[in-house]
């Protein structure tokens, strides 16, 4: 018999490399065809309900890793609540509505104009339910669990036909109003935007300093007198009506020496516009208040149009002259401007961007970004032009099309925001935020959010729901509504444009604006974040086994201005509170410099490829491992440092697996009063452990759960308890109590870490599942066990953490011969531990093997006051002295010992490891031992 067959060394076969990318889409095909998740529903029947709603992604291209992130973070949470108490079902949805969809088709080639409105909306329809497929099949291959089989999309017939309930109380509390106004308008998606669909970039601007003539000076100024008009959009000048000044500036009347007009700009920017405008030395004719030049008009300096100077309280002196050119039709101040002194709202422009004849026959068709050049030069053919000069400043984007907007009054359907801003920001306040600055975010958002444009010229949505009398007047009745979403339910949003608006109303319908009974309907679709804002409706109220309000939603911190936003909105018109009870925001994911990833920089990293080459475990383990209430930086590199972080999870689990291969829970198990006190404490660490996690968990703060399972496995596994472990578990006799004792602790933290952990890596904590002797065939489909508490754990724990510190000083002195070449393995040492008798009682208390716990072979404890002056002395009083241990390494334990060779039979043996082999293995007295 070999030596190594009278120990108990650890076996499985639970493989050390996990080979993830191929056995988990395989276990993956295991729990669809178990239905594992429907298991699991059932199990949880009567339980508590908690429900995360999902935020949808839009249905186009491939997941990113921003995308993963965010399901994986849900699927932690779904997964956690499933195994704590409670019935979470989680529904996926996807936002399928919208101008990308039109957009790729058109990429395509088709074209829309070429066929019919329902025609092409068949082809989007198509086209988005092959992007969730191929989205769907990323997802539930990153291990998220859900109802796969019925997901929620916007163009669902159910859906539509609850958004357009939805719609209805917007219209039976009077929040709808029909409007001629500027909008966010995107000439690039022929579309009117949202506030949320909009994002800004640094630009730089050709600005123009204008001169424009007094034509009625009102007593105030001269007709010699012209103003310094600035503006940083020239195209906008053909549209201009007035000009704005601030009501409490002081202005100067100027009178350069090389000019012989007389010029007026703002007194506290006189200075630097001299300087720009080259005036040299110039007189200050007089100065008046800004209040005292309202109702002064000027003469347009290129077309045949009078202009007002009108008071706005808006114009600043940070920049400019402090007179600022106003076209109502192209800016929200500009229009309130507009409205106040009556004036025309003029937008010569059409959807493309391209200027009319309205604006002068050199602005016809012509671009509005060239448009600049063309009214500087009609500027200076009227030596109007003071001054063009760049200027670098933030410019809002269609968030889409990635190309520049304009602000431009267009006919639209608008929600007013004020008549209900109160009762929305009352609900803002009773939601529990994560973080809690999301709060703040979101109620400033609401604060400040102009009336919501909910119409959109486009063809891919939900219709607004609107018909049109004879004379004019709209019609959205709450017959005419409710008869729509009858319509929807049964045929989907479809229907709508392939009848007349005849067949679309009730029948015998009549309205008094229609004498003659004919009416037409609108041909603009929803704003999509009226999609998906109403969710709360067409998912979580229509189905039965979901609760409205959801318990969270957990989306990019985007959302706050995007989906969170909305729903809020939609759901206090609805209901008269908010649609979640808590929301969890997180950040992007950027590239490892900070960057936001894009294809263009080719800095985009592919879950996919992550999955491809080392599994969604280690997305998911990353996931976890992320400060995800900021912004997230990711590379490959990231990926390959969790790998090992894995690789460590994965062998304490084999470690674990293997030593209690030959325990039976049943038959074995060593009650805690019996234990070993280095197993209690263990134990009690364990279940300390545990109760923290879930704390984590409880909070959906993974990075400090994260943090907390490094250190467990680390530290308290690792580098002690399973240090100590392999001396008692292959030294010790296999039924011996010793052995036991430890065992008992090691399964009851294998099964407590396993369930622990199934929440973040169900593929390996299913796949040692199989390897233990457990009932359940999946251990999804077990609960996450309670912390539990003891009658000594708070002395015990005491005891041990002083002797830790005791530990510490012994290791770090373990460390210095190592480095002095002194020792190589600490088994080569012996310690000299000198201690105080408080100190000692510490030791004395723990009734253990203190050697083993250090993991020396030879130990001597001291008085404190016998220490030698060649010992390392510690602030606590206590001093340790490392030396070579005398003796052997015994061919068993591998402990240096001077007793070796004690028993004649067993001369490579230390006398402990020949007296169990005796004990054990009698036959081997008279056969002898091969190395």
């Amino acid at each position: 018999m070999r030596v190594k067959d009278t120990l108990n060394l650890g076996k499985t076969k639970f493989p050390m490399r996990g080979h993830l990318p191929e056995t988990e889409g395989q276990r993956e095909k295991l729990w669809e065809e178990n239905k594992v998740y429907e298991q699991r529903q059932k199990l949880n029947e009567g339980k508590p309900t908690f429900v995360l709603h999902d935020g949808p992604p839009y249905a186009n291209g491939n997941i990113h890793i921003g995308h993963a992130m965010n399901k994986i973070s849900k699927d932690f949470i779904v997964r956690y609540k499933s195994m704590t108490g409670y019935r979470a079902p989680y529904v996926p949805g996807w936002d399928t509505h919208g101008l990308p969809i039109e957009h790729q088709l058109t990429k395509s080639g088709y074209d829309r104009k070429k066929m019919s409105t329902a025609e092409f909306r068949d082809l989007c329809r198509k086209y988005a339910l092959e992007q969730v497929q191929k989205q769907m099949a990323g997802f539930k291959r990153l291990g998220v669990s859900g109802d796969w089989d019925h997901p929620y999309l916007t163009l669902d017939k159910e859906f539509e036909a609850a958004q357009i309930k939805v719609f209805g109380d917007f219209a039976k509390k009077g929040l709808l109003y029909q409007a001629k106004k500027p909008v966010y308008w995107s000439w690039s998606s022929e579309s009117a935007l949202a506030e949320a669909e909009v994002e800004y970039h640094d630009v730089v601007a050709k600005t123009a300093f204008f001169a424009e003539q007094v034509k009625d000076g009102k007593g105030v100024l001269d007709n010699d007198t012209y103003l310094v008009v600035w503006t940083t959009t020239p195209w906008t000048v053909p549209a201009s009506e007035a000009v704005a000044i601030n009501p409490d500036f002081e202005y100067a009347v100027v009178k350069p020496a090389n000019d012989d007009r007389k010029f007026v700009v703002a007194s506290s920017r006189l200075a630097e516009i001299a300087d720009k405008l080259d005036w040299g030395s110039y007189e200050v004719v007089k100065t008046v208040k800004g209040q005292e030049l309202e109702y002064v008009t000027t003469q347009h300096p290129y077309l045949d149009r009078e202009l007002l100077v009108g008071l706005g309280d808006y114009v600043t002196d940070d920049t400019g002259t402090g007179l600022v050119h106003t076209a109502p039709g192209y800016g929200d101040d500009d229009y309130w401007f507009g409205k106040k002194y009556d004036l025309p709202i003029l937008a010569p422009m059409n959807d493309q961007g391209v200027l009319t004849a309205e604006n002068g026959p050199e602005f016809d068709g012509v671009f509005y970004q060239k448009a600049d050049d063309v009214s500087l030069k009609l500027l200076e053919e009227k030596n109007a032009l003071l001054l063009e000069e760049p200027l670098k400043h933030s410019y809002p984007f269609d968030w889409r099309t990635k190309q520049p907007i304009v602000f431009r009054a267009t006919d639209q359907w608008f929600v007013s925001i004020d008549k209900m801003r109160d009762e929305i920001l009352k609900a803002v306040d009773e939601v529990k935020y994560f973080p809690e600055w999301g709060k703040v975010r979101l109620r400033n958002m609401l604060k400040d959010r102009g009336d919501w444009v909910i119409s959109r010229q486009r063809v891919w949505g939900v219709p607004l729901p609107i018909f049109y009398a004879e004379d004019g007047t709209p019609i959205m009745t709450e017959e005419t509504i409710n008869h729509v979403a009858d319509l929807f339910r049964e045929y989907g949003s479809n229907v709508w444009f392939e009848r007349e608006a005849k067949d679309l109303l009730p029948d015998g319908f009549t309205s008094p604006h229609s004498p003659n009974g004919e009416f037409t309907k609108e041909t603009d679709i929803m704003d999509v974040w009226f999609d998906s804002g109403s969710s709360h409706q067409g998912v979580l109220n229509e189905r039965s086994y979901l609760t409205y309000p959801a318990d969270l939603y957990l989306e990019g911190s985007d959302q706050y201005r995007g989906w969170f936003n909305s729903s809020m909105i939609t759901s206090v018109v609805v209901s008269g509170h908010a649609p979640y009870k808590s929301v969890l925001s997180q950040g992007f994911t950027l590239d490892k410099k900070g960057k936001k990833m894009s294809k263009s920089l080719g800095n985009v990293i592919d879950p996919a490829k992550v999955v491809q080459q080392m599994g969604a475990e280690i997305i998911r383990l990353w996931v976890m491992s992320a400060d995800t209430s900021a912004d997230v930086r990711v590379s490959m590199g990231t990926f390959q440092q969790i790998s090992e972080a894995y690789r460590k999870l994965r062998n304490t689990f084999r470690f674990l697996l293997a030593n209690t291969s030959d325990f039976d829970a049943d038959e074995n198990t060593v009650s805690y009063e019996k234990l070993t006190s280095v197993d209690q404490y263990m134990l009690v660490k364990f279940n300390q452990f545990l109760a923290k996690m879930r704390d984590e968990f409880d909070a959906y703060d993974f990075l400090d759960g994260y943090k907390l399972l490094i250190n467990f496995v680390n530290n308290d596994l690792s580098a002690f308890y399973m240090n100590v472990a392999k001396d008692v578990l292959y030294i010790q006799p296999a039924n011996s109590l010793e052995r036991r004792s430890m065992q008992t602790v090691f399964y009851q933290i294998l099964v407590g870490l396993v369930k622990l952990l199934t929440p973040i890596l169900p593929h390996t904590t299913e796949e040692v599942w199989g390897y233990m002797n457990e009932p359940e065939e999946f251990v999804q489909l077990t609960e996450i066990p309670e912390a539990r508490h003891f009658t000594n754990e708070e002395q015990l724990l005491e005891q041990w953490n002083q002797f830790m510190e005791l530990r510490s000083h012994v290791l770090k002195v373990l460390e210095d011969a190592r480095n002095d070449k002194l020792i190589g393995r600490s088994l080569e040492a012996r310690a000299d531990l000198y201690v105080k008798p408080s100190q000692k009682a510490v030791l004395d208390a723990l009734n253990y093997d203190v050697a083993l716990l250090l993991g020396v072979s030879d130990l001597e404890i001291h008085a404190a006051d016998e220490a030698p002056a060649e010992a390392e002395h510690f602030n606590d009083g206590a001093a340790v002295r490392v030396q070579k241990a005398a003796g052997e390494v015994c061919a068993r334990c591998r402990m240096t010992k001077e007793d070796v060779g004690s028993d004649p039979a067993y001369p490579q043996l230390c006398a402990r490891c020949a007296r169990i082999v005796r004990e054990h293995f009698p036959e081997t007295v008279t056969e002898g031992l091969e190395k």
